[in-house]
């Protein structure tokens, strides 16, 4: 069975490493620390002793002083692993995690699930090509030499950038060598960890290279590994769960996202607050051993998306710069159909184009497959209609011949609605009002990815809630749209007064209209 080295890099609260070392060691497996040299003395001192005797636990020979970005986290973690590989010769894998660490799944799961195959948990994509970096500098990592830290000394960071690039300094990369990028949180097999070390000792002029690349942590395991492992025993993603926020940081979990972490498909996740006791307490001893079996859902990062977007509200003070001059222009009149049960605002759409000459589209910019005319391209897939979403329409007119023209759309698209609203055409909205229940919302969850099958069904009633708020706060924002006016057709209402609002809603006789509302099962589900 497969046993367990933790490398655990940490540089603060004493107390909490000494219970994350005890809990993962009691349950089998064993720790290797390395807390950072810039941390203080005593508090170094204190995790020597609060572990003294404790079987399963070593530490780093040496305390490197570490600097985010900084080759001193790859020198640390390479410490902790000769450490690990030192002290516990029969430990079968080496995980990386951080103080701010905790398991997620039992020690049974995670040693069953590193069993049942034999290979390596490394992100590993291609430097140049995977766009894996977001934002801040890409080739320039590698190609210069980087001697001062972008956090702490950010003026002489750049300048000694920018000094590199006016002398044409830029070097070469190692030959040989395909660039990769990734997490810095991996699980490696004991033959990898051996070939990596081998390698650093025979190839000094790699390691050289590293030592002065910006933000190395990220790419040095994840080069190393995909050049010295065939590919077919690399998985390339990581064990560890972690999101981040809008702003670039690591979420924080808390006391009450037991539940939600439990349900990942992963086997640690980060950042788990150091003031979450309770959360950190209830994760140890799911660790080391529990009635309750282990699930997995996934979705995780769809969720804290989610959640973290409820209540937040962008706005536009400007048009985009593609968008200028692409109006559907005045004395037009777009009429929009809204509904979040698609199927039934489609019902509705083709009751009024079967009752009037009235064009009337489905949701051409919310769904792929939506029927379109010709136009020239432009209409071939979702994402050329959503680039220039007001040109579109105009298009659309111009086909028809025609200066009223009914789309359906979903609530939740509510940029288009207010582009619209201020193109200086004629906007009406019809809603209709639908009901959702419990079940409804499960489904919804799964179709988009919050969800799945084997989702608990305490995550599922953490989530029902927060979806209908999400779909009310839509229908809320749809109906303070300001230049548009808004009507609300709802099945409770009764026909005639459906009609009505039919009739003033496509400015049409109330007999057409009563015919388009009493069409069959206009609003089942």
């Amino acid at each position: 069975m497969a046993k367990i080295a933790f490398i655990l890099l940490c540089h603060k609260d004493p107390e909490g490493v000494i219970r994350q070392a005890k809990s993962l060691a009691e349950a089998g497996d064993v720790v290797a620390i390395h807390f950072d040299g810039r941390s203080g003395a005593e508090s170094y001192k204190k995790i020597r002793q609060g572990l003294d005797g404790v079987a399963g636990v070593t530490f780093a020979a040496r305390r490197i002083k570490c600097g985010w970005g900084e080759w001193s986290l790859v020198a640390a973690t390479l410490e902790a692993v000769k450490a690990a590989r030192a002290a516990f010769p029969d430990a079968t894998y080496y995980y990386m995690i951080s103080g701010d660490c905790m398991a997620i799944k039992s020690a049974e799961y995670a040693h069953a699930l590193l069993d049942a195959e034999d290979v390596d948990y490394i992100e590993s994509f291609d430097f140049f090509e995977s766009g894996w970096i977001k934002t801040g500098i890409r080739e320039d990592r590698l190609i210069y030499r980087h001697l001062f830290n972008e956090r702490t000394h950010k003026p002489l960071f750049y300048a000694s950038l920018n000094l590199q690039r006016r002398l044409g300094l830029a070097r070469a990369i190692p030959k040989g060598l395909r660039m990769m990028i990734g997490s810095q949180w991996w699980c490696l097999r004991r033959d990898t960890i051996d070939k990596v070390l081998a390698f650093c000792q025979s190839r000094p002029d790699v390691v050289r290279f590293f030592r002065t690349t910006w933000i190395p942590d990220e790419t040095f395991f994840q080069t190393l590994v995909r050049h010295l492992v065939p590919g077919n025993e690399i998985r390339s993603r990581t064990l560890t769960f972690l999101t981040f926020t809008d702003y670039g940081m690591p979420t924080t979990f808390h006391n009450d996202h037991y539940e939600f972490l439990l349900a990942q498909d992963s086997l640690f996740a980060r950042k788990i607050s150091a003031e979450a006791l309770g959360l950190r307490r209830r994760l140890a001893r799911h660790y080391q051993g529990s009635d309750r079996a282990d699930e997995v859902c996934g979705g995780g990062r769809r969720t804290v998306a989610l959640m973290t977007g409820l209540g937040r509200e962008g706005r536009r003070f400007a048009p985009r710069a593609w968008e200028v001059g692409g109006r559907i222009g005045k004395g037009r009149e777009l009429l929009i159909v809204s509904c979040k049960k698609w199927h039934v605002a489609k019902r509705l759409a083709a009751a009024i184009r079967g009752a009037t000459d009235l064009p009337t589209l489905d949701y051409v910019f919310d769904e792929a497959g939506a029927a379109m005319p010709d136009l020239g391209g432009i209409e071939s897939s979702l994402a050329k209609r959503s680039r220039h979403r007001r040109a579109v329409l105009r298009l659309v007119f111009d086909h028809y011949r025609t200066n009223r023209l009914a789309i359906c759309l979903d609530p939740s698209n509510l940029t288009l609605v207010q582009d619209c609203a201020t193109d200086g055409a004629r906007l009406r909205i019809l809603e209709i009002g639908v009901d959702f229940s419990d079940t409804y919302l499960e489904g919804h969850a799964r179709r988009v990815g919050l969800a799945g099958d084997r989702t608990p069904a305490s995550a599922m009633a953490a989530l029902v809630p927060a979806i209908r708020r999400q779909f009310s706060l839509e229908s809320e924002r749809l109906a303070e749209t300001k230049g548009a006016e808004y009507l609300r057709l709802d099945p409770g209402d009764g026909l005639q007064e459906n009609a009505s609002t039919l009739a003033r809603f496509l400015s049409i006789p109330e007999e057409s209209a009563r015919k388009i509302a009493s069409a069959q099962h206009l609003f089942d589900d």
